[in-house]
């Protein structure tokens, strides 16, 4: 994990969202785990790291496993949305976050909270 829960969990909760659990096992047999998920919801974003990088999540093996755990989550009824770990902390993600969840969009801020530097719909939180 390359993010630091603490930061994500604050940054959803200025953003109106619940905080998310890191780490869910979502099968009753299997040791699949969300990154980070809303269980209540069945909703959860898989963090894809190394993807530039033939990292894990992009060879075939990995790959395979991979689609078996996402198939058997949606069998489940889970929505899973996937980041770069550089756009989980972004309005974007929120507002998919809250589109799944029916909440109301909420507008991208003019400053980037933690920089006040002018935010874009695309500017990362630094974790």
């Amino acid at each position: 994990m390359k993010y630091k829960p603490a930061i994500v969990i604050a940054f959803f909760r200025e953003c109106g969202l619940p905080a998310p659990t890191f780490e869910y096992c979502f099968h009753p047999t299997r040791k699949w785990r969300f990154d980070l998920c809303w269980p209540l919801a069945l909703i959860a974003i898989e963090v894809q790291g190394g993807i530039w990088i033939a990292g894990g999540h992009n060879r075939g093996a990995q790959m395979r496993k991979d689609w078996e755990k996402y198939n058997t989550a949606a069998a489940l009824g889970w929505r899973i949305l996937y980041v770069e770990p550089r756009d989980l902390c972004t309005v974007d993600t929120v507002n998919m976050v809250k589109e799944c969840i029916g909440l109301r969009i909420i507008p991208t801020p003019t400053r980037n909270a933690w920089t006040q530097q002018p935010a874009t719909a695309h500017t990362p939180l630094s974790l």
